[in-house]
């Protein structure tokens, strides 16, 4: 009643064929959680760069660290400045990031960069606040 079937199916695996290398779901979060580090990095460069703290300063070590920590040891490339731009553009990009930082390391059961991504949501956050009561006054 029914045919054998004669070739082989289009939906098998390719598994073992493959002629590129393969990145763990573990390999993977770590490159993601580089990328948002290294992006968090570059604007807490551009912050410092328009107004000096200490707070950035040792931000921008535990970020550098972190980054080279997840690459290898492989230090990140660090911004240069890119001109005028408005702190609380660039708290509202640094919170984003770091939300995002927050996300990977909290599924890859990362503790020391979800800590720090935390303090560093909380920190953007206080500026743009402050940044928004210093503009209502």
């Amino acid at each position: 009643m029914y045919e054998p079937i004669r070739t082989k199916s289009v939906h098998s695996t390719m598994a073992g064929t493959s002629d590129f290398p393969h990145r763990t779901r573990e390999e993977e979060l770590d490159i993601q959680l580089a990328s948002h580090l290294a992006a968090l990095l570059a604007v807490t460069d551009e912050l410092r760069a328009q107004a000096p703290s200490t707070d950035l300063d040792t931000a921008a070590e535990g970020l550098a660290r972190q980054v080279a920590r997840l690459r290898g040891g492989t230090p990140p490339a660090r911004a240069t400045t890119t001109g005028p731009t408005r702190s609380a553009a660039l708290h509202r990009r640094a919170h984003a990031l770091a939300g995002r930082a927050l996300v990977v390391a909290a599924s890859r059961a990362d503790t020391a960069a979800a800590i720090l991504a935390a303090e560093r949501m909380d920190a953007h956050a206080a500026a743009l606040a402050a940044d928004t009561l210093a503009a209502t006054a």
